[in-house]
């Protein structure tokens, strides 16, 4: 059975990984080894915190709607549950936007919600 070299494919794998390594401390950024841990540590990590990641915005625009609505003397849980009695489709992410870059609208879709 003839030898087989695998010089050209161990140099790829190995390239390949420093690449993603880019810009790590230390050894892990030079080192293959170190490199090949860091980058496995780094996709778990990677896909927990894209979950984590929708959490954490939506609290965000909780506290944003909560602070807009404030000013206007409402509630954030009444104005949820009046969404939710006049079967409006907005979600939070949008109704924040709309309180942080047009508050005018916003008011007027409150006052619509408070009859």
């Amino acid at each position: 059975m003839p030898r087989v070299k695998r010089g050209v494919s161990h140099v790829k794998r190995r390239k390949n990984i420093l690449k993603k390594t880019k810009g790590y401390k230390w050894g892990r950024k030079t080192k293959i080894k170190q490199a090949q841990e860091a980058v496995l540590h780094a996709g778990q990590h990677a896909l927990s915190d894209r979950r984590k990641k929708k959490r954490v915005n939506r609290r965000l625009w909780q506290t944003k709607l909560s602070a807009a609505l404030k000013q206007l003397d409402w509630k954030y849980s009444a104005f949820i549950d009046a969404m939710k009695k006049n079967q409006c489709e907005l979600d939070r992410k949008v109704l924040a936007q709309l309180a942080e870059e047009n508050p005018k609208a916003f008011k007027k879709l409150v006052e619509n919600f408070k009859k």
